[in-house]
């Protein structure tokens, strides 16, 4: 799908060493260093294994869905308890779906390549108007009166949520070392929770700053058995504010987790 930089590599792979040892459901931090968390799966929910995950939001005990690949991308409303798609509208075929959010009552979908992104009524799917951007659109996520989009660089662009002018840009880093291949993203108590691609961490983002300060690592949450190719990555955030659940799944995956973050062990 897109081409890694060695760097980048490096980085992940360093990353998830140091987060490794951790036992699960606790977290630790020392002097200086980034709080870095592990997970306690609370609740699984079926997910369809043929949804190329790319962008993933809850409302009302539904889940809003974007998928991928060119020929195989689609807009999904889901049913969280049961994983039965109850509406769904499939892209035109030169379009690779990617991240999606929610807007009031609006859905925002971003395309990989194709610089448009697309803009439904929540209700019933329909066209309401499409945007351009330049580069390429990997996640997407808002506040209520912004989007803020990542490129698979490290930095995110926040956009107007009416609009869809860019406003800013800022970047992602931990410490000194900036964090590309950010993907889904997601919004959770005033923190962006990011994907990086190709790993089983997800960060947590200031939106004001751009400074990593936390680590989730997702390591063995799902088994390798059900990864049925090596694209069938983790990668989908989606939470509920009310109930203060969060959601995690992959491309292609059978189930979708809701998992809960143990603060134990941060200073």
């Amino acid at each position: 799908m897109r081409m890694k930089a060695i760097r980048s590599r490096l980085v992940v792979l360093f990353l998830l060493t140091t987060c490794s040892p951790f036992l699960l459901g606790q977290t630790t931090a020392s002097a200086g260093a980034t709080p870095k968390y592990t997970f306690a799966i609370v609740r699984v929910f079926p997910h369809d294994t043929s949804a190329y995950t790319q962008g993933l939001a809850y409302r009302d005990d539904f889940l809003y869905e974007g998928t991928g690949r060119n020929g195989q991308s689609s807009l999904r409303k889901v049913r969280l308890e049961t994983g039965e798609v109850i509406q769904r509208l499939d892209l035109a075929l030169e379009y690779f779906g990617e991240g999606i959010t929610l807007v009031k009552d609006k859905i925002v979908q971003i395309t990989w390549k194709s610089g448009v992104g697309f803009v439904y009524d929540l209700n019933n799917f329909q066209l309401l108007r499409k945007f351009s951007y330049s580069g390429e659109g990997w996640g997407l996520t808002a506040n209520g009166h912004q989007l803020f989009m990542s490129d698979g660089t490290s930095e995110i662009r926040v956009l107007d949520a009416e609009t869809f002018r860019e406003i800013r840009r800022f970047n992602v880093h931990d410490g000194p070392t900036p964090i590309d291949q950010l993907n889904e993203l997601e919004f959770v108590e005033g923190q962006i929770f990011a994907n990086v691609w190709h790993s089983n961490l997800v960060a947590q983002i200031s939106p004001q700053t751009g400074k990593v300060v936390g680590w989730i690592d997702l390591s063995g949450i799902l088994s390798p058995v059900y990864r049925l190719e090596p694209e069938a990555v983790l990668n989908g955030i989606a939470y509920d504010p009310l109930h203060k659940r969060l959601f995690v799944t992959g491309k292609l995956w059978p189930s979708i987790f809701e998992i809960r973050l143990d603060p134990k062990g941060n200073k």
